[in-house]
């Protein structure tokens, strides 16, 4: 019975009630994907695997806070990209440097600064917008992903995603510009 229900019909309806059943069904009918998205991410089976492993922990936790604004799918492929996504940033701000590049260090770290600070005015920028334009940016420009293949994960045409992207960028370009002033 489990299995004919859609994604959003089983949440409504059994969790809770049996919600193991429920995390189950969900996990098996996503963790493929899940893990394919982790994989072309990390490029890295191990990390995939455990990534996976800690995304559907999250979204489990979280599972009853669910709002149907979107998806299931959609809902759960934008935790797993965002997951990743911070986990390779935090292992990249992680690496060490050697003795050696101490001379090169002083003449970068101005750069760096100033690298940092866009960042982090961007990155603010981003966290005002809602968690589909969010997610449309980075499928697009972190993940690669074409306007065809967002268009048939969102279930749009691709006039609307092209659009929605376009409307994103111009409003994280005014927040950003709005930032830069002040």
């Amino acid at each position: 019975m489990m299995t004919s229900l859609t994604d959003e019909e089983m949440i409504r309806q059994c969790l809770t009630t049996q919600p193991n059943q429920c995390f189950e069904t969900l996990y098996n009918r996503y963790v493929g994907k899940v893990y394919q998205r982790c994989l072309s991410m990390t490029k890295d089976s191990e990390k995939a695997e455990d990534f996976t492993h800690d995304i559907f922990l999250k979204v489990f936790d979280k599972l009853d806070g669910f709002q149907q604004r979107s998806s299931f799918s959609t809902w759960l492929y934008s935790i797993a990209y965002n997951y990743c996504a911070d986990q390779l940033r935090i292992a990249k701000r992680l690496t060490t440097t050697g003795l050696n590049d101490d001379v090169d260090c002083i003449d970068e770290s101005h750069e760096a600064l100033l690298h940092e600070e866009t960042l982090q005015m961007v990155k603010q920028a981003m966290g005002t917008l809602s968690v589909e334009e969010r997610s449309l940016l980075r499928l697009k420009y972190e993940d690669g992903m074409s306007i065809d293949e967002i268009a048939e994960l969102y279930g749009l045409k691709s006039s609307a995603v092209k659009m929605r992207l376009k409307r994103s960028r111009e409003k994280v370009q005014r927040l950003y510009a709005r930032k830069a002033l002040i």
